[in-house]
């Protein structure tokens, strides 16, 4: 019986798919073989030596100790595209917010129903008052979008499809996300002219050392005049002080962000949500789904999907016993595990290997069982993170 320990809610429909004859749930294990997790820390220092696995239900793993998890042989999983759809419409909604004078209206009118109940006298105060929260379409102004993966690319078509001018930019664009998105979206080379030619500029990008704070004092000195911009991505992609001091100036007149702050709290040119981008019924449900998925397919089969930290790999079981181990990139340790395995009299029947930078990961199925014995003849070879059988 294999145990997953549940450190957050988790959705039941992801949860349904660890069936009960193979998998036990709780949300309190000593000996977890991998922890499925949504928003709560994961330190090293907190990590049992028995997981093998580690799924997010969701997309950002800032919070999980990756570079330690991946020195000890386990994956971190994430899910991607999952929430997508719930945080374009987020954006969708942000966009028109800061273009209309909803927000205003709406507590100008909360204020007016403590101050009478004479409907007379809201009809008359609301006539004359309705020209103070007048706003502007965003029918043709432009929209620039940092960051082209599962989000951005369908807030493009999105605004495409609300008559906007989509500018892309995202210099590490693969070719699969180049192929899901629309040859509409103008592609612009660096980030400095994207600022400057978009009046509402949204992000969509990971949060690693490349990205931190990349919205900035100097960054947003190119930005045209009066754009608005939103953060529904990761709250350390923009600097809170150097946006404040871009809205003093004029250069930016609104900014939009799932991501509070003491610094832009209670300014009326900032919108301000609670990190709710990913939070509907259908989001949590995609995001529970997918990462059980993942992890189960991890755990019986060895195979990788949507790790942040170990090379994607997918190999359908052709022998009676699969191992699998993961080491440092470097030459030689197929090498040494095969003599292992050949010395033992087990003949290897079908093999995939993969790296991803610093990592390596071998599936290998075999004609006959891989003993406890021969696990850690190849645990003790230097470089090996982790060998196991799946």
């Amino acid at each position: 019986m294999l145990k997953i320990l549940k450190l957050n809610n988790i959705s039941y429909k992801g949860l349904e798919k660890f069936t009960t004859e193979k998998y036990e749930i709780a949300s309190e294990f000593s000996n977890p073989d991998a922890i499925l997790v949504r928003s709560t820390p994961i330190k090293i220092e907190d990590l049992p030596s028995t997981v093998r696995g580690i799924a997010r239900a969701g997309a950002g793993v800032d919070k999980i100790c990756v570079s330690d998890c991946t020195e000890k042989g386990i994956p971190v999983f994430n899910t991607p595209g999952a929430n997508a759809n719930s945080v374009k419409e987020l954006i969708m909604l942000a966009l028109l917010l800061s273009s209309r004078g909803v927000i205003r209206g709406i507590r100008f009118l909360d204020d007016l129903a403590k101050e009478t109940d004479d409907p007379d006298v809201v009809i008359k105060t609301v006539e004359k008052e309705k020209k103070n929260f007048a706003g502007s379409e965003i029918i043709g102004n432009s929209l620039g979008i940092v960051g082209l993966g599962a989000i951005g690319s369908i807030v493009a078509e999105m605004a495409m499809g609300m008559g906007m001018e989509v500018l892309g930019y995202d210099p590490g664009l693969s070719v699969e996300q180049a192929w899901r998105l629309s040859n509409q979206v103008k592609r612009v080379e660096d980030l400095p002219t994207l600022l400057a030619k978009s009046d509402f500029i949204t992000l969509h990008l990971p949060m690693l050392e490349s990205t931190k704070y990349m919205i900035n004092d100097e960054t947003l000195q190119h930005v045209k005049k009066g754009a608005r911009l939103l953060n529904f991505s990761r709250e350390k992609i923009v600097d809170p002080n150097a946006v404040v001091r871009s809205l003093d100036n004029g250069n930016l007149s609104k900014f939009i962000t799932d991501f509070p702050h003491p610094v832009i709290m209670g300014r009326d040119d900032i919108i301000l949500m609670p990190h709710i981008g990913a939070s509907t019924k259908e989001a949590e449900e995609n995001c529970a789904t997918m990462a059980a998925d993942q992890l189960i397919d991890f755990l019986e089969n060895g195979n990788i999907k949507n790790s942040v930290n170990f090379p994607n790999l997918n190999m359908e079981r052709t022998g009676s016993c699969r191992l699998a181990f993961s080491n440092k990139n470097v030459p030689n340790m197929l090498g040494q595990v095969l003599p292992i395995l050949a010395n033992h009299n087990i003949n290897v029947l079908d093999m995939v290997n993969r790296s991803r930078g610093e990592v390596a990961y071998t599936l290998l199925d075999v004609d006959k069982e891989v003993s406890a014995n021969i696990i850690g003849e190849i645990a003790t070879i230097e470089g090996v993170y982790s060998a196991r059988i799946h």
